[in-house]
């Protein structure tokens, strides 16, 4: 009977301590090529200072390449649920891109934390998006934060140029919500595709409209191509970009033309040069230190900072989760969304997160600053 019995109990007891000690498995689709490379890469480059366990459990990161690419999304989420058999899904980098991964995680039922920024995302909340969470602010917010610098300068009418899809169109609504709030006319409304290489068309009638004021919402480099052409056709109005812009390759390709140019941003992206008593400067300069340790001095995005909070909102609801159930099972998967939705207080690189069932962001007006470029650098507006 013992010798019978004996191998049954060793396998049992293996079985146990393999789901007592199975791995948490993040899967990742970030765009690391194509038009939002210069936004991806700064996230790629993020999720390797990730930590490697939480609770004292091991982390594995499956990072896979979307390419910019909407069909490529869908099609690494799918992988990365099937096969990789992720507890969490982290991505991707664009509003296209993420919108299109929500119905493949909320199916699954694997909760998915996006670096993108449309509202959209996670509003309104429904039973698919109760599954999503993101880290980047809300247009509005943003759109807010532009409207009351537009109003304070002195500005009256505004041109809008943005890109042709769900980030550009998102941003032409919260905006226009802004500025009517601001008393601000929207004069001319174009659109451009993110591969263009020529908006003359558009920068011809924004030059028609006379507009005290433009705003690009677009996001990496091709965000400069409207700002360009308008420079090179001689307008001398105030220029504005979305939160889009805010990594060093946008300056580089933008340079003269750019210069002066104001912007909302995450806190991180002039960490340095915010006063102590900023309440989320010690966690921005957190990721500051740690992203240019690894990276080089002046390295640091605020793109790869939306990685680094959707990192440290895991790190919070992975230990809550470890508690109800283990992990590769589909109530880990559940407890973690369910620890998602409680995340308290957690202050990140570019905000402090307090999330509910209702709000899937769960930041504040300390998530904002205005920032100008001068030199070919960021400057904090006070």
């Amino acid at each position: 009977m013992k010798c019978f019995f004996k191998p049954l109990l060793i396998a049992a007891l293996c079985a146990t301590a393999a789901a007592a000690w199975a791995d948490v498995n993040v899967g990742v689709t970030l765009s690391a090529t194509g038009p939002a490379a210069s936004l991806g890469i700064p996230e790629k480059n993020t999720i390797a200072l990730m930590p490697k366990t939480i609770g004292g459990q091991k982390i594995n990161y499956i990072v896979l390449d979307d390419a910019s690419d909407t069909t490529a999304a869908v099609a690494n989420t799918r992988k990365l649920i099937a096969e990789n058999k992720v507890d969490i899904v982290l991505g991707s980098t664009t509003t296209p891109n993420s919108l299109a991964m929500i119905d493949v995680v909320s199916e699954a039922k694997t909760p998915m934390i996006s670096i993108a920024a449309s509202a959209r995302i996670v509003e309104p909340m429904d039973a698919k998006k109760q599954w999503v969470f993101k880290t980047p602010q809300n247009d509005i917010m943003m759109s807010l934060a532009i409207a009351e610098h537009m109003a304070a300068s002195g500005v009256k009418t505004v041109a809008f140029i943005g890109f042709s899809d769900a980030y550009g169109e998102g941003w032409s609504q919260e905006f226009a919500k802004a500025a009517e709030l601001k008393k601000l006319k929207i004069v001319a409304n174009e659109r451009y595709a993110r591969t263009d290489t020529s908006v003359t068309g558009q920068a011809l009638k924004i030059m028609a409209a006379k507009a005290d004021a433009v705003l690009v919402a677009g996001s990496g480099t091709p965000a400069a191509l409207p700002q360009k052409t308008l420079k090179e056709r001689g307008y001398t109005g105030k220029m504005y970009q979305t939160h889009g812009v805010a990594n060093a390759d946008f300056l580089r390709v933008g340079g003269k033309d750019v210069e002066g140019t104001f912007l909302p941003a995450g806190p991180v992206l002039v960490a340095e040069q915010l006063p102590a008593s900023h309440p989320v400067k010690k966690s921005a300069m957190a990721y500051v230190t740690a992203y240019e340790a690894a990276n080089g001095k002046n390295s640091v995005s605020t793109f790869g900072a939306h990685a680094w909070d959707a990192g440290l909102l895991m790190t919070s609801a992975v230990p809550v989760a470890l508690k109800k159930a283990q992990p590769g099972t589909p109530e880990f998967r559940a407890a973690l969304r369910d620890a998602l939705e409680q995340v308290k207080e957690v202050s990140g690189a570019h905000g402090v997160f307090n999330m509910t069932a209702n709000d899937h962001l769960g930041l504040d007006q300390r998530a904002r600053v205005m920032v100008k470029i001068e030199n070919g650098a960021w400057k904090y507006q006070p």
